[in-house]
């Protein structure tokens, strides 16, 4: 096994989060590759990790918390580690020490940045991105939201603890509509995937909806909501992991848009 740095052989791999085999996966669109196309030139980093066959089995994305989804300061920010784990595709690669391996070549790499040190989020639940594999890695919890935890290793003092965006604003209501608010940032296929089936389960309804879409990649709208992916049928913000289907979504706003005539 070996970690590579992100090519333009393996982009259209990237941006689907290697699920290439993937129908479903379609329906994200191309947010992810646009997205990349803007944060590669503010200090984005993505490492791929290839067994000996020369397949690609995980990823790692990181990039400076002053233009991340993070409050922080001289530290980098790990969006996200992911090893391909289904049997469909590409085959299961997990189990095999390809997440250590592209975490500790982020690390590498930043520390030769001159970071003070890696950030990442997990959750305290063993799902995704779990914060207790990140604590057994050598990283320290610095803050917690909800079912968030954000943990930091510091290769020297960080001046200024790291912290996660909280909510500042809610979205506005319309009287005899329903308000849908998209916030979008593009960095997730998940989330985009979601974003995408709300749009679409939103047709028949558009003269009872109110739609305001939000790019959060925009560090200005981010900052000014203090939100970065999310969705919000009213004032009730949709759960997005896992990604709901579309007809989850499509019944919800159907139920929804009744209580306006």
């Amino acid at each position: 096994m070996k970690i590579i740095n992100l090519s333009p052989q393996y982009e259209n791999l990237y941006f689907c989060c290697l699920e290439d085999w993937s129908d479903e996966i379609k329906e994200a669109g191309n947010h992810k590759a646009c997205w990349y196309a803007k944060m590669k030139h503010k200090g984005l980093r993505v490492k791929l990790a290839q067994d000996d066959n020369g397949s690609i089995g995980g990823m790692i994305q990181y990039l400076p918390a002053e233009v991340s989804h993070i409050d922080g300061k001289d530290v980098y920010v790990v969006l996200c580690i992911w090893v391909h784990g289904h049997k469909s595709g590409r085959g299961n690669y997990q189990k095999r020490g390809m997440g250590k391996a592209l975490l500790k070549a982020a690390e590498e790499d930043v520390r030769e940045l001159g970071a003070k040190g890696l950030v990442a989020w997990g959750l305290w639940l063993p799902f995704f991105m779990r914060a207790s594999w990140f604590k057994k890695q050598g990283y320290k919890v610095v803050d917690k939201l909800g079912m968030m935890r954000l943990l930091l290793k510091e290769f020297t003092p960080v001046t200024s603890m790291p912290c996660f965006i909280r909510q500042n604003k809610k979205p506005v209501l319309y009287p005899g509509k329903l308000a849908i608010s998209l916030f979008k940032n593009g960095w997730c296929t998940a989330q985009n995937m979601v974003y995408e089936r709300t749009k679409r389960a939103m047709a028949g309804f558009e003269h009872k909806i109110v739609l305001h879409e939000y790019d959060t990649s925009d560090l200005l709208i981010q900052q000014e909501w203090g939100i970065c992916d999310a969705i919000f049928i009213d004032h009730a913000e949709l759960r997005t992991g896992p990604p709901p289907a579309y007809k989850k979504i499509r019944k919800l706003v159907e139920r929804k848009v009744k209580r306006y005539r």
